[in-house]
């Protein structure tokens, strides 16, 4: 029998938030002349469930392609310049490895640069895959990443265990839509998510969630 963990990555894995900001807050300068947006409300934005981001960053309808165009430019330079692990995630991984645990990264950002900041980071190497919205045609709360992880570790429903770990209710529902266990982590962007099968407060207890008992050394 397998254990799979599917991770969420900016605000479960990476806080990535200062980064995130100064390259929307650049967009907002040099393409709109609008004065730069607080760290908080970037993140709360970015978890809501409905919301229209082109408007709240940009105060268009939809994105245009040159704020798109300078946004992915700038952030490709500026996304490994502040992000960083939070407190206890490399010990998580590395011990989930050394247990056996297949891990991939589900993330609503860019596959490349997920890539990027997870190897800047050094935790690329823990995860069988890492998916971002350009490998599916919809991103989560659709279930099509956590399928495409779930392949690559070979999971059978019948026989193996499998969780989506998320700081979003969106993880927590895309773990839902595929027939997973959703845990909801408090660290994050988001702080509430009453639907999750477990909410965890630190890194350390997602090992007692999913029976990996003994301590992380």
């Amino acid at each position: 029998m397998k254990k799979i963990v599917i991770f969420d990555m900016d605000g479960t894995l990476i806080d990535s938030k200062k980064d995130i900001t100064v390259s929307i807050n650049y967009v907002r300068a040099k393409n709109h002349a609008l004065p730069p947006l607080k760290e908080e409300f970037v993140a709360e934005a970015i978890n809501m469930h409905e919301r229209n981001l082109s408007k709240l960053f940009y105060n268009t309808k939809m994105y245009e392609q040159h704020d798109k165009e300078v946004f992915e430019k700038h952030y490709k330079q500026q996304c490994i310049k502040n992000s960083k692990l939070y407190d206890g995630i490399y010990e998580l991984l590395s011990h989930l490895q050394a247990q056996g645990v297949c891990m991939g990264v589900a993330t609503n950002a860019p596959t490349h640069f997920a890539t990027i900041m997870l190897q800047h980071l050094n935790v690329a190497h823990f995860f069988t895959s890492i998916v971002g919205s350009n490998d599916v045609k919809v991103s989560k709360p659709d279930p099509q990443m956590l399928y495409n992880i779930l392949d690559r570790c070979q999971y059978d429903k019948n026989i193996d265990s499998a969780w989506m770990v998320g700081d979003n209710p969106k993880d927590i529902e895309a773990a839902y839509n595929a027939s997973i266990n959703g845990v909801f982590v408090t660290w994050g962007f988001s702080k509430e998510c009453h639907s999750a099968s477990s909410i965890i407060q630190t890194p350390n207890e997602l090992l007692s969630v999913i029976g990996c008992d003994d301590e992380i050394r």
